[in-house]
């Protein structure tokens, strides 16, 4: 038997566990714990006599869950968590999520005064780093983050309103299955049983929200893992501005000019060439991925581009021209 004096640190170890993922069955905990069955359910009502709101049902398919209460319990956190949980407190200050730089300072101090002695030196250097917000970024209701976040990790369905970029608003039910943020943009990938296909969807497009507390049972993506799947749908939606060029740089050249995923496709045409096509909502963002393939410094033809596109190549081309001629020679 555990004396006193053993206990505390193994309630301790048992909390971390609970906080570690969403249930456990008692035969786990104890083999984690080095205890028996009986131990486990003995801390389990100690932690309850301490208001840890931790939840239990029996029988073979029987387990323990640490559920909401009416005050945040503390968290235990080894020595990378705790860093980790300030570098990601630094980088939110400058995300896409209302109100988060004010909370995230305010979490900060808090986990500055409460660390141990030997972790303040790595926090002081994380803590003096500056994120410097995104000026347009499309804001996110944390509220709504959250609620999206519970469903996917508890696989319950969600319905919510949604409005999509081109400002039609449907009310969808879906299936959560992975939240990811790229380019300050947050995206919900899930599969939609009345289309009968996978969706993504901005988040910050999405109100309304509320969980249908039903559970389903996860389906199997068509892609290696969700970040996959959220690439390959980027490069090939059928945007409404697009251009083709062929340049005359090996497609591993111009593939590496551009970094995180490119909305299109560049195919090789040859050893020392290729075929690049960009497409976009708004036709000044596929320029800007023309701009990039004119600061490789090749030559490059427009073979083909939406009419709005190749008017606004042309209009800046001229306009280049007029201000390159127009400048002093040195």
């Amino acid at each position: 038997m555990s004396s006193r004096k053993e206990l505390p640190g193994r309630l301790l170890r048992l909390l971390s566990l609970l906080q570690s993922r969403r249930e456990w069955s008692g035969r786990e905990l104890a083999e984690r714990l080095g205890v028996t069955e009986r131990t486990v359910r003995r801390d389990v009502d100690r932690l309850r006599s301490l208001d840890y709101p931790v939840t239990g049902t029996t029988g073979t398919a029987g387990g323990y869950r640490l559920g909401s209460g009416t005050n945040l319990p503390p968290l235990l956190l080894d020595d990378d968590e705790a860093i980790a949980v300030a570098l990601g407190l630094v980088g939110a200050a400058g995300g896409g999520v209302t109100g988060i730089a004010e909370s995230s300072t305010s979490a900060l101090a808090k986990l500055e005064q409460v660390l141990p002695a030997r972790l303040r030196p790595q926090l002081a250097a994380v803590s003096s780093a500056e994120a410097i917000p995104r000026e347009g970024v499309p804001q996110v209701d944390p509220g709504v983050l959250a609620t999206l976040a519970r469903c996917c990790r508890n696989h319950e369905i969600v319905a919510f309103d949604y409005h999509s970029r081109r400002g039609v608003q449907t009310r969808r039910r879906v299936e959560p299955y992975q939240l990811l943020t790229v380019a300050w943009h947050w995206y919900l990938l899930a599969f939609d049983p009345s289309r009968d296909d996978w969706r993504i969807f901005r988040v910050d497009r999405i109100d309304d929200v509320s969980p249908a507390l039903h559970r389903f049972v996860p389906r199997e993506l068509p892609a290696a893992d969700a970040a996959s799947y959220l690439v390959d749908s980027f490069t090939s939606a059928p945007y409404r501005h697009s251009v083709r060029l062929t340049i005359q740089l090996p497609a591993e050249v111009v593939t590496n000019n551009f970094y995180g995923f490119i909305p299109g496709s560049i195919e090789p045409a040859g050893a020392d060439a290729c075929v690049a096509r960009f497409t976009a909502e708004t036709a000044s963002l596929v320029l800007q991925y023309v701009a990039g393939v004119v600061a490789l410094g090749a030559d490059f033809t427009v073979d083909e581009a939406t009419p709005e596109t190749a008017a606004l190549i042309a209009q800046v081309g001229d306009r280049l021209k007029q201000s390159v001629s127009g400048a002093p020679a040195h």
